[in-house]
């Protein structure tokens, strides 16, 4: 592959732009995206790739940080989507596809019961909070040390902008996979302690991505049962990439509550908690609702997803894709002289260049996307069933260049 990088002009002029009418010009979690050499706006997307506003094409393993499971445009749901909207989206009235699409998710994931819907994941997370402390008249929640699960006060924690000491008092913040602590936790304050919440394995941003060791869910879930603390997980990055009926089951153990988004709609914005019947009853009192929570295009879509993921075997695929990305960039970055770590599942792998400095790792990973791969230096990346053969060679070819570029800068 001809060594070339990618100018983005076009993208720095629109964020210059956009900082006049946006603040910060791009907000949110893509703001910690944006690079000096990167491209900062696309112009459109298919498959397993994006158009930068340059009209430089890039090879998406972020896959808009989760949602693209199918790919861009993804002909089948597209299909789904626009039939339903012809007919009606936000109505007066709910669809009668959020009654298939519940039916569909009940009958697909393991520990699911009923389900109910929202648009982000977090509407997800705090739903199955607010579910639990009715549950269990208790108001506590007990999480993993940097553990994120959306972006309410509850979760944020105290020094964040907006956001007051008293807005995580009912926090309480363990280390993963140490079960003697949650123990000990549980044991001093569990006539508090409403709900345990973690994703189904550790993926923080900036540092390794861990697996659950040997028997830490099946002692969590023996810990919450004894103790009257209703167990969640929250399956909304890892959901439909690990395991179809849901990643719990790779593990081993059941939840009270899952929490899904993401992938679930392949880009259509939809999230989904569900339950088993224990739960039924406070899910039923709560009240937790919202505009567009009822739209019916993106349950269509979800629809047509999760029947689509079912027929192609889609965790598998993307298990064995990981892993054969891994080993080719694990083993390009030995040939140039690094050793590169990917932690995490295989389908959403997390990379990062040991034994040098940070700066030197995200130059790396720059370079990459100078050329045409997109990947974040800070976040664990995602594979989609649409990235190919070909994706991955080019994939190694302009990481190996990269490598090279690292050398050239250091001499």
């Amino acid at each position: 592959m001809k060594n070339t990088t990618y100018e983005v002009k076009k993208s720095e002029a629109l964020l210059k732009k956009a900082k006049e009418v946006i603040p910060g010009g791009i907000f949110g979690h893509y703001k910690y995206a944006i690079r000096d050499t990167g491209p900062k706006f696309f112009s459109h997307a298919e498959g397993a790739y994006f158009w930068d506003v340059d009209d430089n094409k890039y090879i998406d393993l972020m896959c808009a940080y989760g949602p693209s499971i199918l790919g861009y445009k993804h002909p089948e749901i597209e299909e789904a989507a626009n039939s339903q909207d012809s007919e009606g989206n936000t109505v007066s009235l709910a669809s009668p596809i959020m009654v298939d699409l519940a039916t569909t998710l009940v009958d697909m994931v393991d520990a699911a019961d009923w389900a109910l819907f929202g648009k982000n994941g977090g509407d997800s997370t705090s739903l199955a909070v607010m579910i639990a402390r009715e549950a269990t008249g208790k108001g506590k929640i007990v999480k993993i040390q940097d553990g994120y699960h959306g972006v309410s006060p509850w979760m944020q924690g105290k020094g964040r902008p907006g956001i007051i000491d008293s807005d995580d008092n009912h926090v309480i913040n363990v280390e993963w996979n140490d079960l003697e602590s949650f123990e000990k936790v549980l044991n001093e304050k569990s006539n508090e302690i409403a709900c345990f919440i973690s994703s189904p394995y550790d993926h923080p941003t900036s540092r390794d991505n861990a697996l659950p060791e040997d028997g830490y869910w099946q002692g969590i879930s023996n810990l919450c049962k004894k103790h009257d603390v209703i167990l969640i997980i929250d399956d909304v990055r890892a959901g439909f990439r690990i395991n179809l009926s849901g990643s719990n089951v790779a593990y081993g153990f059941t939840p009270d509550l899952i929490c899904f988004g993401k992938a679930i709609a392949n880009g259509h914005p939809l999230s989904a908690l569900v339950g088993t019947n224990g739960m039924k009853d406070a899910a039923e009192k709560v009240y937790f609702t919202g505009t567009q929570f009822f739209s019916a295009s993106p349950m269509a879509a979800a629809m047509a997803t999760l029947n689509e993921l079912k027929k192609i075997d889609a965790a598998n695929k993307m298990t064995d894709y990981g892993e054969r990305l891994n080993k080719s960039l694990i083993k390009v970055a030995k040939e140039s002289g690094y050793d590169l770590v990917a932690s995490g599942v295989p389908a959403m792998p997390y990379y990062r260049l040991d034994s040098v400095d940070v700066r030197t790792h995200f130059k790396w990973i720059d370079e990459c996307v100078r050329r045409g791969v997109y990947m974040l230096g800070y976040h664990n990346h995602f594979v989609s069933t649409c990235h190919t053969d070909q994706d991955l060679g080019a994939i190694t070819d302009i990481a190996r260049q990269a490598f090279e570029a690292l050398e050239d800068n250091t001499q």
